[in-house]
């Protein structure tokens, strides 16, 4: 039986997550973070998709996403995963999937969840007990926030700035 199209809809917000195979490492060092934050932009700008926070864990991340078109999240996401597998599988000599299965995703109301679903996703390495302050933690949208540093990955939503 086929599977069911998830729910995606343009111009509302989206928060994806995407787990490793059982709970395996889907990131072993900072080239691989580097590699999948660069497939993010590279895809997001391809498939016209606003990425306004993020969080690399080490098996999984987070993403919360908005589409301007309906196609946009699951093209993005199937060509993300499709390519990061390949390198790593290249890079670290290994075969066979990496995902825990198709990534999830759930439509955010604006109002209600955005910016709560933004903190949930930047503060994700407080929680796991991997960083003291999420300043601290490189590989999330945090710092962009902050002012600590400028990531062209960010694009802020218009709740954000409606603070």
């Amino acid at each position: 039986m086929a599977r069911l199209p998830r729910l995606t809809v343009a111009e509302f917000p989206h928060h994806v997550i995407q787990r490793g195979h059982d709970r395996q490492l889907i990131f072993r060092d900072t080239a691989d973070q580097e590699r999948l934050l660069v497939l993010l932009g590279e895809y997001a700008s391809r498939e016209k998709v606003a990425i306004h926070s993020y969080v690399l864990m080490g098996n999984h991340f987070h993403l919360l996403l908005t589409p301007q078109t309906q196609t946009g999240v699951p093209r993005m996401m199937q060509g993300v995963g499709r390519t990061y597998v390949q390198y790593f599988n290249r890079r670290h000599q290994r075969t066979g999937t990496l995902w825990e299965g198709r990534y999830r995703a759930t439509t955010v109301q604006t109002d209600r969840y955005c910016l709560a679903c933004m903190a949930y996703i930047d503060l994700n390495p407080v929680r796991a007990g991997i960083a003291r302050r999420p300043e601290d933690y490189p590989w999330s949208s945090y710092a962009h926030y902050r002012g600590l540093r400028t990531d062209k990955l960010v694009s802020p939503h218009p709740v954000y700035w409606q603070l």
